[in-house]
């Protein structure tokens, strides 16, 4: 393990800068939920319940967005909700919250090596996907590795990549749709698909179903949050960052929705490998399928490249807390802490593995506890934020002097929790994910348990020191 050199950083460094920042919360959002998940939300809800699970869904995610920025504005360090969680619900939660994030992301990274490597295949066939894996893996960890600013500077341009992907679809496929542009064997279909079938062809129940898909998509938000210890300026960044990234975001995803809609039959887009693709072949762009492969390429890069820096942040905010071993706080030169990403990097590679040789045991319980940790994740952030508010004005403290504030206290944060409490109802009724519950809580009781066998009652059953021998100790 890495050796902490004299004269080294002692915290992680402030090099981030605003435009990192806002485009690392779209980065994180937009990705392979759109480019692939968005035709199985159409195909499950219809158009119009499709474009309301998604305006749902960013209700929710803005409800979080405002929850951690009023936290991250005073309290702005590495790890964010997981050090959040630990001051203001209990160490306890803190731990798990952040054992369950580092998890999630760890082997959502995994995944994303395979993603890239079954990519790469389009155009190299004839090269081993694992070649691909490890050649990502690579370029990952060393642009995590430099320094804070080349993962920042690199997240930024894959962002940029994939923002004018979506601009340049809406535009062209909306032109389409209107019959501004001419669509090869097709007439312009104006609105026709919204209501051929009726407003809601599935009913409610998929626009439910569809609502979970949607609140997935969205998770990555928070990343925000992480970075804010190494935001240059947080108290200005992260308002106007979040000022901007939920209606950014929900643009994005609400006309690409129903541009999609408008071209491709709900019937048919849940069975597309990715409607995008369809919608430029239909428009006669040359070479469609593999600009889209390039460009979902990107977003796989950027959500491995996105998780592997929430991970490495998140394991250094537990060591700093003492809830990790003291090694995953130690920062090199560069204000890395290379001996989390390290970690980090080869539980991936584990859990890749896990896809191969235990797909039907360990690694579907490695999924469900990824799932249910993200929606945990935006509940201790609101709980954090109700509980930080109260502590606050019990304390003397005047809500006009905090530099960003939720509005609506408490009817925020407490929506929040109970919109996020119905995703877990919603995902109780539905059959194909139901057992993800079972092993996410399991995981999550686990934790706890952990916590308290490990910390709470060794701090209980510790011998009482007199003032000497803890004088003697400290010295």
């Amino acid at each position: 393990m890495q050796t902490e050199p004299e004269g080294q950083p002692k915290k992680l460094q402030r090099a981030m800068k605003s435009r990192h920042l806002f485009m690392l919360s779209i980065g994180g959002v937009i990705g392979t939920g759109l480019f692939m998940g968005s035709g199985y939300a159409i195909s499950e809800a219809g158009p119009v319940g499709a474009i309301a699970a998604y305006l749902v869904g960013g209700l929710l995610m803005y409800l979080v967005m405002v929850c951690l920025g009023e936290l991250s504005v005073v309290m702005p360090v590495s790890g964010s909700f997981q050090a959040h969680a630990e001051k203001y619900i209990g160490p306890a939660t803190g731990f798990t919250i952040g054992w369950v994030y580092w998890m999630s992301w760890a082997l959502y990274v995994g995944l994303e090596f395979i993603a890239a490597g079954l990519l790469m295949a389009r155009w190299f066939p004839d090269t081993p996907v694992w070649v691909w894996c490890t050649f990502f893996a690579l370029l990952l960890f060393t642009i995590n590795a430099l320094a804070t600013r080349s993962f920042a500077e690199t997240e930024y341009w894959f962002s940029v990549i994939k923002v004018l992907t979506v601009i340049l679809f809406v535009v062209i496929g909306g032109a389409a749709v209107f019959g501004l542009i001419s669509m090869e064997g097709h007439s312009a279909p104006f609105l026709t698909n919204f209501v051929s079938d009726g407003l809601f062809p599935t009913g409610f129940t998929g626009v439910f179903i569809s609502m979970m898909t949607v609140v997935y998509a969205f998770q990555g938000s928070e990343i925000m949050g992480v970075a804010a210890g190494e935001t240059e300026n947080p108290e200005k960044s992260i308002p106007r960052a979040i000022r901007t990234i939920v209606i950014r975001i929900l643009l994005f995803y609400v006309l690409a929705t129903f541009v999609l809609s408008a071209i491709v039959p709900w019937q048919e887009a849940g069975v597309l490998e990715s409607p995008f693709v369809t919608v430029f072949e239909m428009i006669g762009i040359p070479y469609a399928a593999d600009i889209m492969n390039f460009v979902i390429l990107t977003a796989v890069l950027s959500v491995g490249n996105t998780g592997l820096y929430a991970c490495t942040r998140i394991l250094f905010s537990l060591s700093q807390s003492g809830m990790a071993p003291a090694v995953f706080g130690k920062i090199n030169r560069r204000g890395v802490p290379m001996n989390a990403l390290l970690v980090t990097l080869a539980f991936a590679l584990l859990s890749l593995l896990t896809s191969v040789v235990a797909e039907e045991t360990l690694f579907v319980v490695l999924l469900a506890i990824s799932g249910v940790g993200g929606v945990l994740t935006w509940m201790s952030i609101a709980f954090a934020q109700y509980r930080f508010r109260k502590q606050y004005i019990r304390g003397g403290g005047k809500v006009e002097d905090l530099k960003f504030r939720v509005p609506f206290f408490p009817f925020v944060p407490i929506l929040c929790l109970v919109m996020c409490v119905g995703i877990f109802v919603f995902t109780a009724f539905d059959p194909t994910q139901r057992t993800s519950l079972y092993w996410g809580f399991s995981f999550v009781a686990a934790c706890y348990l952990f916590y308290y066998f490990r910390y709470t009652r060794r701090k209980a059953n510790a011998p009482i020191l007199t003032k000497e021998q803890s004088d003697k100790q400290t010295s």
